[in-house]
């Protein structure tokens, strides 16, 4: 029994067919029948009933669902051999919010590249709800961002706090104000995040018990916003991390909960067998978003 074997298995019960597993797979489709024939003689039992369609018998079918942690598993040994022989190689494929990207991610970066010099990493900059779908399609081993909607296969794990923070440019009325309510944003334009971004919701729902909404403009790459706000008369919605031009100032406004949850998210059915890469960059996340 090999990977390539229980890769093959995968794939035809994904495809339904011998010759579409094969096609999908760049085999011959006398390869992926010789796999399979090799993988029933030695598991002693058959597990296609055979005929056009790639229908799985009784022990085929308890077998395969076994097959996706028995994958894990080869993986996992085959990095804990790599890292004994100091040879890592791989890619890690990271999801992260903007404000990670931004200001803790680099650090980051720097130290695990001191461990792993050999392992790619690949980030994905986006929303939650984003980088939430992207787990659930199997696209990024993990994410740094906030608690997405009830996803059950998910896993959230909180590190740290941030805070929804309101900008103007230096020569805004409300730049001069000590004290603001809710109220007074119904004045300008709100510049925010897109409709799925979490603090966007957060902020929809503070302004829930007012009879309207002010009026938004929203941009999907919340990095822009201050852009936005030098240029337009408007207040800017973002988080507190993010670095501010001299130009610019935070306003005083409170809300109720300005506190947007950001950590780690997972997969549930992929953190028993992490890589040692994995669990170095997810450790020095840990260490320095805590700082």
């Amino acid at each position: 029994m090999d990977l390539k074997e229980l890769t093959t298995f995968r794939t035809i019960i994904e495809e339904g067919t011998f010759s579409k597993a094969a096609a999908k797979l760049n085999y011959a489709q006398s390869t992926v029948t010789s796999q399979i024939q090799r993988l029933e003689k030695e598991l002693g039992f058959q597990l296609f009933k055979r005929g056009w369609d790639a229908e799985l018998t009784s022990p085929g079918k308890l077998y395969a669902e076994e097959i996706d942690g028995l994958i894990q598993h080869w993986n996992f040994v085959m990095d804990q051999a790599k890292s004994l022989k100091k040879e890592e190689i791989g890619t890690l494929h990271i999801g992260v919010i903007e404000t990670v990207a931004a200001t803790v991610l680099p650090l980051v970066l720097q130290q695990f590249r001191e461990h792993k010099p050999n392992i790619t990493c690949h980030f994905t900059v986006g929303n939650t709800d984003a980088l939430a779908n992207a787990l659930v399609d199997g696209k990024l081993d993990f994410a740094i961002s906030g608690e997405p909607h009830s996803i059950p296969s998910l896993h959230f794990e909180p590190i740290y706090h941030e805070h929804i923070a309101f900008i103007v440019s230096r020569n805004h009325p409300f730049a001069l104000k000590s004290e603001l309510h809710l109220e007074d944003l119904y004045e300008y334009p709100l510049i925010v995040g897109g409709k799925n971004c979490l603090y966007h919701i957060r902020l929809e729902k503070e302004l829930s018990r007012f009879p309207s909404m002010p009026f938004f403009y929203t941009v999907s790459q919340i990095s822009s916003i201050p852009t936005f706000v030098k240029t337009i008369p408007s207040v800017g919605v973002v988080l507190s991390s993010m670095p501010l031009r001299e130009e610019l100032v935070t306003v005083p406004l409170q809300l109720i909960d300005p506190n947007i949850p950001i950590g780690l998210l997972q997969n549930n059915h992929h953190q028993q067998y992490m890589s040692s890469a994995r669990k170095l960059f997810i450790q020095l996340v840990k260490e320095l978003c805590r700082l």
